[in-house]
C-alpha cells in the first residue's frame, strides 16, 4: 500500500514514495511531539483483559465534542476502512475481535481481546485459529450478536470489487483467499476459510501461517455484521454498532453525527469508554480556520478538535502547549540504496555525505512533526529500543562541512570509486522535490560523487520510483513505512527479506540468506519474545547491511479545545484518541 493510505508527514518529496501497511488520512496530520518515551516495552499482548475499561481519573459525562477536519474520509462502511482516521472513528462505533490498549506507564499499544474472550489459539500446524467469542453481544438496537455474524463479515471482506480501499491480508493468508469473491455471488455462503461449530466459536482457517492474525483482527473488518442487515454500499449509512456509539445521520463528505448506543456493555469492554453523550464530525474545513478556531476556544469550539498535525504558520499562535496532542506515530521515513547497485562501504559514505539538517530545512520538515530517526522501527512500536550506529542520527551538515567534503572524497579515491554515480527520480514539477535534489546534487558533487538526476511528472513518480528494477541506485519505494499492525513483524519480514524485492515492498533491495533465517526465526516467536529479537534485528541490517538512511518518524502535533480532557496520543494510529476523551465542563 502506498503513501496515499498515511497521513503526509511533510514534504511532498517524500510523500509518493513511502509505502506502508498503517491504516491513514491523506493529509497532512501524521506525526507531533517528540519520540516521547523510548522505555522498552515489556509485554505486547494482554490475552487476559477484562472489561471494563480502567476510569479515567476526574472524567465527567455529558455534551459533545465537534471534530473539525480538514479531511474527509472515503468510507465508514467498517470492510472498507483503511486509513487512520476512519479506524480511530470506526472505533468508536465498532468492536472487533481484538483491539489496542495504551499501556498506562508507556503510553506503547498492548494487544487485548475485544469481542473474543481470548487473543486465539492457533493450531500445531499454524493454519488454523479459534477465537472464544463473548457472549450477551448486543447490537445497538439490542438484537443478539451471533457466531454466523462474525464469519460473514469476513466472507464480505473478500467482495473486493465493492469494498476496494480496505485491508487485504484475507486474500493473501485465508484459505481459498485467491480464488473466495465473496458472499453476494450463487455460491457466496461457501466458503470453506470461515466456520462456526457453535455460538461460542469462530474458526479461520488459513493457507499459509499468519501468525500476526491476532493483531490483524483489531482491523473493523473483524467487527460482527448480519446478513440481513447488509445494504453493501449503503451499510455505512446506518451500521449496526457494536462500540460505545452509533450513527445518527451520515453525510458524505460533510458531517457524521453520533450517539450513544444503549445497548453497549461496558463490562465487556476492556478498551472504550461513553463520556460524551455525542460526536459531530465536520469534514472538508479549511485547514488554516479550523485550527485557528480550536486553539482560540471561543464558545463551543472550546469542545473541538482538529486531528491534523498544527499547521507551521501557527506555532506562534500557540499559547497553552497542552492544546496540543503529541506523541510518537507508526512511520518510519528513509533514504534508500540499491544495495545491489552501491557497495557497502560507498553506502557508508553515502551516509556520512548526506545533509541532514539542510534537508531538513529545504523539505519544509516540523521538528514537532518529524523527529530525526536512528532506527528501522519507529518509537511506537513495542520492542523498540533506541541506538546509534556509524554515526545515524538523523542530524549534522553531512559533506557541507568542507572536512566531511574532503574525507568522503578521500575515501572514495580510496576505494577506486572516485565519481562513483548516484542516480535518483525527482518531481520535476514540484518545488520542494527539485530545491531537495538541488542540495543533495550540490552536497555529493562536492564529496566527490557524480550525480544522475532524473526529473519526471509528478504524475508518473510513483510508477517511476515503485519499479524495483529501475535504471537508477537511491530513493526507489518504499522510501519508509507505517505499520499496519505494531509489531516487528508487520516491519521485517515485509522489506527486508529477498523476496521482498518480487512483492515491490524491499527498502534497499537486500538479498541475504542469513537475514532471511533470522528474520523468520524471530517472526516464529511468541509476540511477547519477539519484542527484544526485533531490536537486535533491525540494529544488524544498519550495521551490516545499511540498505537506507533513517531521516525520521512521524509523530502527532494536532489541536485541541480547551475544554476537551484526557486528549492523549494513540501511537497506533498517530492521531488522537477519542474512545477516552470527555469534556471538563460538559
Amino acid at each position: 500500500m502506498q503513501w496515499k493510505r498515511i497521513t503526509a508527514v511533510a514534504a511532498t518529496v517524500m510523500l509518493a514514495a513511502v509505502a506502508c501497511g498503517s491504516p491513514s488520512s491523506s493529509n497532512d496530520s501524521g506525526g507531533g511531539g517528540g519520540t516521547g518515551d523510548e522505555t522498552a516495552q515489556e509485554k505486547a499482548t494482554d490475552p487476559t483483559a477484562k472489561g471494563p475499561a480502567k476510569e479515567v481519573d476526574g472524567a465527567k459525562k455529558g455534551g459533545t465534542i465537534t471534530v473539525l477536519s480538514d479531511v474527509t474520509p472515503d468510507t465508514f462502511d467498517p470492510t472498507n476502512i483503511y486509513y487512520v482516521d476512519g479506524n480511530q472513528i470506526g472505533k468508536l462505533m465498532y468492536r472487533a475481535l481484538t483491539q489496542y490498549r495504551l499501556d498506562e506507564g508507556t503510553g506503547k499499544p498492548v494487544l487485548v481481546p475485544d469481542l473474543a474472550e481470548d487473543l486465539g489459539t492457533k493450531s500445531a500446524d499454524g493454519l488454523t485459529w479459534t477465537f472464544k467469542l463473548k457472549q450477551g453481544i448486543k447490537y445497538m438496537d439490542g438484537t443478539p450478536v451471533k457466531a454466523a455474524d462474525y464469519a460473514y463479515a469476513i466472507k464480505r471482506s473478500f467482495a473486493h470489487d465493492l469494498y476496494d480501499a480496505g485491508p487485504t491480508y484475507q486474500l493473501q493468508f485465508f484459505k481459498d483467499g485467491d480464488k473466495y469473491k465473496g458472499p453476494y455471488g450463487a455460491n457466496g455462503a461457501n466458503y470453506a476459510g470461515v466456520e462456526t461449530p457453535d455460538e461460542s466459536t469462530l474458526v479461520i482457517k488459513l493457507a499459509k501461517k499468519f501468525d500476526d492474525l491476532p493483531f490483524y483482527a483489531a482491523f473493523p473488518m473483524f467487527t460482527p455484521i448480519p446478513q440481513a442487515k447488509d445494504t453493501q454500499k449503503n451499510y455505512e449509512q446506518r451500521p449496526m454498532a457494536t462500540g460505545p456509539y452509533k450513527v445518527d445521520s451520515y453525510t458524505p463528505g460533510t458531517q457524521l453525527k453520533l450517539s450513544k448506543n444503549p445497548n453497549w456493555d461496558p463490562a465487556t469492554d476492556p478498551v472504550r469508554h461513553q463520556y460524551v453523550d455525542g460526536w459531530d464530525f465536520k469534514f472538508s474545513q479549511d485547514l488554516i480556520k479550523a485550527q485557528r478556531q480550536v486553539l482560540a476556544s471561543a464558545g463551543p469550539d472550546a469542545n473541538a478538535l482538529n486531528y491534523t498535525n498544527l499547521d507551521v504558520s501557527l506555532l506562534p499562535e500557540v499559547k497553552d502547549q497542552a492544546q496540543l496532542v503529541k506523541g510518537q506515530g507508526p512511520c518510519t521515513i528513509t533514504y534508500p540504496m540499491d544495495t545491489r547497485k552501491i557497495p557497502l562501504e560507498v553506502r557508508k559514505l553515502i551516509a556520512k555525505a548526506h545533509p541532514y539538517d539542510s534537508w531538513r530545512k529545504v523539505a519544509g520538515l516540523n521538528p514537532n512533526d518529524s523527529p530525526p530517526a536512528s532506527t528501522i522501527l519507529p518509537p511506537a512500536v513495542p520492542g523498540f529500543e533506541k541506538y546509534e550506529v556509524a554515526g545515524l542520527t538523523g542530524t549534522g551538515k553531512g559533506a557541507e562541512d568542507d572536512a566531511v567534503a574532503a574525507e568522503v572524497k578521500s575515501e572514495l579515491a580510496k576505494l577506486g570509486k572516485a565519481n562513483f554515480e548516484l542516480s535518483w527520480y525527482y518531481q520535476i514539477d514540484d518545488k520542494i522535490s527539485t530545491q531537495v535534489t538541488q542540495l543533495r546534487k550540490q552536497v555529493y558533487e562536492k564529496a566527490g560523487f557524480k550525480v544522475k538526476a532524473i526529473g519526471v511528472p509528478k504524475a508518473k513518480y510513483r510508477t517511476f520510483i515503485g519499479d524495483q528494477d529501475a535504471p537508477v541506485n537511491i530513493g526507489k519505494s518504499p522510501t519508509g513505512w507505517c505499520s499496519d499492525w505494531p509489531s516487528g513483524t508487520s516491519w521485517f519480514p515485509v522489506l527486508f527479506k529477498s523476496d521482498a524485492i518480487a512483492l515491490g515492498n524491499s527498502i534497499g533491495q537486500l538479498q541475504d540468506k542469513a537475514l532471511d533465517a533470522e528474520i523468520d526465526k524471530v517472526a516464529a516467536m511468541d509476540p511477547n519474545a519477539q519484542l527484544k529479537e526485533w531490536t537486535k534485528v533491525d540494529k544488524d541490517i544498519l550495521e551490516k547491511h545499511l540498505p537506507a538512511l533513517p531521516l525520521y518518524y512521524s509523530a502527532t502535533n494536532s489541536p485541541i479545545g480547551k475544554n476537551i480532557g484526557h486528549a492523549v496520543n494513540d501511537m497506533t494510529q498517530g492521531m488522537p484518541e477519542f474512545t477516552s476523551m470527555y469534556l471538563k465542563q460538559p
